[in-house]
């Protein structure tokens, strides 16, 4: 089975009409998320700040599909989109906490305004976009919140350690948003990529050596696509996951412990 056709013939019932609200929704993991639930008939919200990657997607997908240009660092601006997507399309019953910049740095050289923009921008958008979603999922009876983890911390990647304290840190949230959610029937949940051949992937790191040290490190054969981690929000998001809260997910071939 191809990367294009894991949901061919999946439908989740539940899903359709549903609102679900995806963070960096314009390219990469993002948006084989959007393309996947928009498949499934869900009414499917996203932002990014690349506009018009963001505007080529929601117009290529239809009516159902809402987009908002912004920058989910700016929280002013961030809650603003959320509040809109909300008038527009009602509560948010499935979130997904995908934006994130893995950009590679050297720790000898992190100042504390670069320290700040990079949890900003890897962690502290999920905490406030799920307290202003969770009050809906809360009246509704329930819902689903993914966040994006990633298992460099795991595997102890090199040259990107603020990232991978910020992506460690999603699964303390993870937990800790379970805990308080779980009594309202909202579920919580690490959807945790190895290393995933997006576009950007691709033209950045992947090259002879790197795909030798991806042979030799990932146990299944083949590549981890975006389709993949998308399938299993799906899932996460749909109610035959009604039971799993508070867990971390790993879609890596194998490769780290969860």
């Amino acid at each position: 089975m191809t990367s294009s056709h894991l949901w061919n013939g999946v439908r989740y019932a539940d899903l359709a009409e549903a609102h679900v609200l995806v963070s960096g929704g314009a390219s990469g993991i993002g948006e084989a998320m959007v393309r996947a639930f928009a498949a499934q008939g869900a009414a499917v919200s996203f932002v990014d700040r690349d506009a018009a990657r963001g505007e080529r997607l929601a117009a290529e997908l239809g009516a159902a599909c809402r987009f908002v240009a912004a920058d989910v660092t700016d929280l002013g601006a961030y809650r603003a989109a959320i509040g809109r997507l909300q008038r527009q399309a009602g509560p948010v019953r499935c979130l997904v906490n995908n934006a994130a910049d893995d950009s590679r740095h050297d720790w000898r050289r992190v100042e504390p305004d670069e320290w700040e923009a990079r949890m900003a921008v890897n962690l502290r958008h999920a905490f406030f976009a799920i307290q202003a979603v969770a009050p809906g999922m809360i009246e509704a009876g329930g819902g689903s919140i993914i966040n994006l983890g990633s298992i460099s911390w795991m595997v102890l990647s090199p040259g990107l350690p603020v990232y991978e304290t910020a992506k460690a840190a999603m699964h303390g949230l993870t937990r800790a948003m379970a805990r308080e959610l779980g009594p309202h029937g909202v579920r919580v949940n690490a959807l945790v990529p190895g290393w995933v051949m997006t576009e950007r992937q691709v033209a950045l790191w992947l090259n002879p050596e790197t795909e030798a040290w991806l042979e030799r490190n990932q146990p299944l054969r083949g590549r981890v696509m975006p389709e993949d981690v998308a399938a299993m929000a799906l899932f996460l998001a749909s109610d035959q996951s009604r039971m799993a809260s508070g867990q971390a997910f790993l879609i890596d071939g194998g490769w780290a412990h969860g």
